[in-house]
């Protein structure tokens, strides 16, 4: 009989499900938060573990496949009772302060929790290999973690000469919220040929004062927003000059929401922005 494994995972907050066969050779595993035990959505798929996921949360929407898993709900506040409605063997959480209570409440239940942690590009290849190690897929974790490393490498934009350009990463519009060097979107914009504004910025997001973007002048600003951002009309905003002059990088694929395969991939679009941007 297959063991259910529940996977929960949250980037932007995301909770998956899934049911797998342990590694043979698997041990005590421990998580990023300290404790032991006996993916991401996208990677349980990326290493051939999908036909075992048994729930998603809404943020987990590719690979197309994941669309027919059942929602299990939010992933930042998960359905606990639909996880147990799911009956896992293992629940895999993000490692944050919601889901601690989370996981100890599915502990005390008798459902096996992982919580682990998914900031940056290094955590693919790691993460990978964990999933992989726990549905007994460990070859195929094993090829994904360096196709990946592969793809990351060959992204790259060469460190081009002069002035990088700089991009405020705006991740959130009231307050602003911006994106330090802690997330791996300070990743995509180095790996891309870009400045982050604020890579001063020690955690992986913060407020920053609109005075303080007008200040730092950046070339271009990121956002995940499809179309217009209201921010943009607002008068405040108007002191940036990259504000009044419209020069925004708008991106909306999921690529952008979270570290995963498709990571390279992102880098490789940021890049081509930036290069016509530039032009």
């Amino acid at each position: 009989m297959t063991p259910r494994l529940v996977h929960g995972l949250m980037l932007l907050a995301a909770l998956a499900c899934g049911r797998a066969s342990p590694s043979p050779t698997a041990t005590t595993v421990v998580d990023d938060a300290g404790d032991s035990i006996p993916a991401t959505t996208e990677l349980l798929f990326a290493i051939g573990a999908g036909a075992d996921v048994v729930g998603r949360s809404t943020w987990c929407d590719y690979p197309a496949e994941a669309a027919r898993v059942p929602n299990l709900g939010d992933g930042i506040n998960p359905n606990v009772e639909a996880i147990l409605a799911a009956r896992p063997d293992l629940v895999v959480l993000y490692n944050s302060a919601q889901h601690a209570a989370v996981s100890a409440r599915l502990r005390g239940l008798g459902v096996p929790t992982l919580r682990i942690n998914t900031d940056r590009l290094a955590d693919v290849g790691r993460v990978g290999r964990l999933l992989g190690d726990l549905t007994g897929r460990v070859r195929s974790a094993d090829s994904l973690a360096a196709a990946f490393d592969t793809a990351l490498a060959a992204a790259t934009v060469s460190r081009p000469e002069g002035r990088r350009p700089t991009v405020l990463l705006l991740v959130w519009e009231q307050p602003p919220m911006t994106i330090g060097r802690g997330s791996f979107l300070n990743e995509l914009v180095e790996r891309a040929g870009g400045a982050n504004l604020f890579a001063d910025v020690t955690a992986s997001a913060g407020p920053v004062s609109i005075e303080a973007v007008a200040a730092r002048d950046p070339d271009f600003i990121f956002t995940t927003t499809d179309g217009p951002s209201s921010f943009a009309r607002r008068p405040e905003w108007q002191v940036v000059r990259a504000v009044r002059d419209r020069r925004f990088l708008r991106v909306t694929g999921s690529e952008f929401n979270r570290p995963g395969p498709r990571s390279p991939a992102a880098i490789r679009e940021l890049a081509e922005r930036l290069r016509t941007a530039a032009r």
